[in-house]
């Protein structure tokens, strides 16, 4: 934008000349092919189509989830956790590892 205000009266009214010639051309190129093609089509993702039959088999399905989860189906498995003593033995066996570290370093 900044090189435009630069430019000389001669080189803007010769900008302004151009553009108004590929206005003209592009309106005649409508004209023609019609709006069956597009001069620039903007790049993006189509909107999928989706049938009304399907529409219904994914709302029953939706329900069929809600309906499974307030009557309190099948439960969410519970996270597994270590006992006790299990945690114990880790902790030594880890404690062991680190004493053959330290015993490495001041050697």
């Amino acid at each position: 934008m900044t090189e435009l205000l630069n430019l000389s009266t001669d080189k803007l009214k010769r900008v302004l000349e151009l553009k108004q010639q590929i206005e003209k051309l592009s309106a005649q190129l409508q004209a023609i092919v019609g709006n069956a093609a597009p001069v620039a089509a903007a790049p993006g993702r189509k909107a999928r189509v989706i049938s009304a039959a399907a529409r219904r088999k994914m709302a029953a399905a939706a329900r069929a989830r809600w309906a499974k989860i307030k009557t309190g189906g099948s439960p969410v498995p519970r996270k597994r956790t270590l006992s006790a003593e299990a945690r114990r033995r880790i902790a030594a066996a880890q404690r062991e590892r680190w004493a053959k570290i330290k015993a490495a370093k001041a050697q």
